[in-house]
């Protein structure tokens, strides 16, 4: 039997229905994720319990398998979310005009604002380093595209007599990204000390890029 036009047309009750349970399965999700970046944060991956994550956010562990069914997939969102902080304060720079190593020096400078996600980064770039770990390929991925952006600029500031003489702008890359790996290590283990002992990221990698930059 046909449906007519007047049944099958969702009523304005039904389409603010929707758009609410919609807007709170977002906001619940966004709660599991902030929960799962503290528990991985702590515990690494291998050692965070979904149980444990979803009572902390309030809800049944059923509730948590509804938005996230695995926990690799809560990983994922994790990552995901993680990225997407950095990057849009970044491209936010970019489109002002600032320069590209001046707008990374502001991203490590607001990490100093975001210690869960620099622990999280921190521990999870380390366990990942397992072929089974199931962020190896993410980070196998970022790691790749990082380097050969940054290589690329370097590249292209060579060419203009903007990188000091006999630098190698791959390895120059290289550098730079693990600098920032290791200075987030380098911080967070200095945060017991008083604040004029704790490691300053962005002075440190300005100092490098000072070396390196014309």
């Amino acid at each position: 039997m046909p449906v007519s036009a007047e049944t099958s047309r969702p009523t304005r009750s039904g389409a603010a229905g929707s758009r609410g349970g919609y807007a709170k399965g977002r906001a619940t999700q966004q709660e599991i994720i902030r929960a799962a970046i503290l528990v991985f944060a702590d515990v690494g991956f291998h050692g965070a319990s979904l149980r444990d994550i979803a009572a902390r956010v309030g809800i049944s562990h059923p509730g948590l398998l509804h938005h996230f069914p695995t926990k690799a997939a809560l990983l994922k969102a994790v990552l995901e979310y993680r990225d997407a902080v950095d990057e849009e304060s970044f491209q936010e720079d970019i489109a002002r005009g600032t320069d590209y190593f001046e707008a990374l020096l502001n991203v490590v400078e607001r990490n100093r604002l975001r210690r869960p996600l620099v622990e999280l980064f921190a521990g999870l770039s380390t366990e990942a380093t397992s072929p089974e770990h199931p962020a190896h390929e993410y980070f196998q991925r970022r790691y790749t595209r990082v380097v050969h952006e940054q290589s690329e600029l370097l590249r292209e500031r060579a060419a203009q007599g903007r990188l000091a003489p006999g630098v190698d702008p791959d390895q120059a890359a290289r550098t730079v990204v693990a600098l920032m790996d290791g200075l987030q290590v380098q911080w967070l283990l200095s945060l017991e000390r008083p604040g004029a002992d704790r490691i300053d990221m962005a002075a440190d990698l300005r100092a490098y890029l000072t070396l390196i930059l014309r």
